[in-house]
């Protein structure tokens, strides 16, 4: 499967309700959806759970109690999937990727980022969004055994050194502030890839 060779590639994770998805919405609105695609794991990974499973996928993608029903049997048959070929869905998921920035909104496991970073090791940077558990609690988290202590949400917990973290608080310094050095370093990559030739594609195994 060949894929186009990105600039950069901005790995995010976070745990549930930390904001990953609001902060990486942020990315692509600063740099625009002609430059910036926003690469989501767990669509791949829902869409191919709702069709051997007969399910209605756009529930599955939404927030709504359906997807909840179905998330700790989703994580199960995932981690599965993941056993037998651990870049599975993340080839899936960079399969339609042409944009020279690339921003994977849910890395949740050592084999995401060992993923992008074999395949893209000179572009790729690991982004942390982190917010306190009373917050979180705020925004409609609660503990849920099964889900919050499965792999799914513990598996970059540790034992990675990230090259940003973003802390999403109401008393840290502000996210246009915190996203400034990733904006420039964006910027910057797309106008690499504006003032030089497009790199081959990458042939994905």
């Amino acid at each position: 499967m060949e894929v186009s060779e990105p600039r950069l590639v901005l790995v995010f994770s976070g745990k549930r309700k930390s904001g990953k998805d609001y902060v990486t919405d942020l990315i692509q609105d600063r740099l625009g959806s002609d430059v910036c695609c926003i690469l989501r794991l767990s669509g791949p990974l829902k869409q191919q759970y709702a069709e051997e499973h007969g399910l209605d996928l756009q529930q599955l993608l939404g927030p709504g109690p359906y997807k909840e029903q179905y998330r700790a049997d989703m994580i199960r048959w995932g981690e599965t999937r993941r056993h037998d070929d651990p870049g599975f869905f993340c080839r899936l998921a960079t399969r339609e990727a042409c944009q020279p920035v690339w921003v994977v909104s849910d890395a949740r496991r050592q084999t995401d980022l060992q993923f992008f970073c074999s395949e893209f090791p000179r572009q790729t940077q690991s982004v942390r969004v982190q917010s306190s558990e009373k917050t979180r609690k705020q925004r409609g988290w609660s503990f849920s055994t099964g889900v919050d202590d499965a792999e799914s949400e513990c598996g970059l917990d540790s034992g990675v050194e990230f090259d940003w973290i973003i802390t999403n608080e109401a008393d840290a310094p502000s996210l246009d502030e915190q996203l400034q050095p990733i904006l420039k370093l964006a910027e910057e990559a797309v106008t690499s890839s504006r003032s030089r030739p497009p790199d081959d594609p990458v042939l994905v195994l």
